[in-house]
């Protein structure tokens, strides 16, 4: 990681000398341990501040869709999913191509820092230091150390594509292997197999500590309108309440709007406080997508998703053959 780090800073520093952008977003280290924060670096001299490691979680894509850098040349930090989350803004006409430089890095998938934390709590780490197999955890009158591979993000452990399938410079030069085991689609299988009765029970379980905060929205770099539907009120699509019929509303519409379109990034998890994992919903669509249309999210950007196109050949049998 180290290595590729020094890689990444020379070629973004290159980038900001040359003047091909006039800014760089990335990641710098954090004020506590086991965490990263964005990083927007304007000056050669400040490239230091960047850093890679299993901590830079952030989909930074986020940032592109300001204003304030709508009319400069930016030159991103992307992981697989993050370049993805990029392709599909581009191919919804929300990022101009020639305004971005993506600088790719193989990922080695991301630690789950709000697992460590769950799990060591109420102790307060003050140190930590990860290796390319161990994470080392220090703090008042505690030391403990943990396999990093236990504790990759669910996410990450389920990624398709860990390396950016579009980019300007892959670091390192050559892509990297995952060997976690995905058992994300075995899952969606058990759950597929039940009544339909089992898996509404599913669902509304799932759902029902949902406390309409709105993070995994905000979170997710692909839902980027300027006023969302829940927000709306003439009309007024969806009550405000937390009835487990407005909470199910909100998330299936949501995940409609996602559909061929999100690129299982997990920020969405990341961010619910409540630790609701929503991967199945989204993973359940994509692959009906994927399965109907032969399109994955994220792999071109000359290429719009499903929902935002129509071609006459076009499965239409929901409207020819209905039950």
């Amino acid at each position: 990681m180290e290595k590729l780090e020094k890689i990444m800073q020379d070629t973004a520093k290159h980038f900001l000398q040359e003047q091909k952008v006039d800014l760089i977003i990335g990641y710098k280290q954090g004020t506590i341990p086991l965490r990263t924060t964005p990083c927007f670096v304007t000056k050669p001299e400040d490239i230091s501040q960047l850093v890679w490691n299993v901590c830079c979680d952030h989909d930074l894509t986020n940032f592109l869709l300001q204003p304030e850098y709508k009319d400069k040349k930016v030159g991103i930090i992307v992981k697989g999913c993050d370049a993805r989350a990029l392709v599909v803004c581009m191919a919804e006409g929300q990022i101009e191509r020639k305004m971005v430089t993506i600088i790719g890095m193989p990922c080695p998938g991301m630690i789950d820092r709000k697992r460590i934390e769950s799990e060591l709590e109420p102790k307060e780490i003050l140190v930590a230091e990860i290796t390319e197999d161990q994470i080392h955890l220090k703090g008042k009158d505690f030391e403990q150390t943990l396999q990093k591979d236990d504790y990759i993000q669910a996410s990450c452990k389920s990624c398709r594509y860990n390396n950016p399938p579009v980019c300007d410079v892959l670091i390192g030069g050559q892509p990297i292997e995952l060997s976690f085991n995905d058992d994300l689609d075995e899952k969606l299988a058990e759950l597929e197999a039940k009544s339909p009765d089992e898996r509404w029970t599913y669902f509304t379980t799932l759902l029902s500590d949902c406390i309409r905060c709105y993070a995994c929205r905000n979170a997710c770099p692909l839902c980027y309108c300027k006023e969302c539907f829940v927000d709306q009120t003439q009309p007024q699509w969806v009550g405000k309440t937390t009835n487990i019929s407005d909470i199910m509303f909100y998330h299936m519409i949501r995940a409609f709007h996602v559909a061929g379109r999100c690129v299982e990034c997990g920020a969405c998890t990341r961010a619910c406080p409540m630790n609701i994992d929503l991967r199945l919903i989204t993973r359940k669509l994509q692959n009906i997508v994927k399965d109907r249309y032969g399109f994955e999210a994220g792999l071109d950007p000359n290429v719009p998703p499903p929902m935002g196109t129509h071609t006459m050949e076009d499965p239409q049998e929901f409207i020819t053959e209905p039950e």
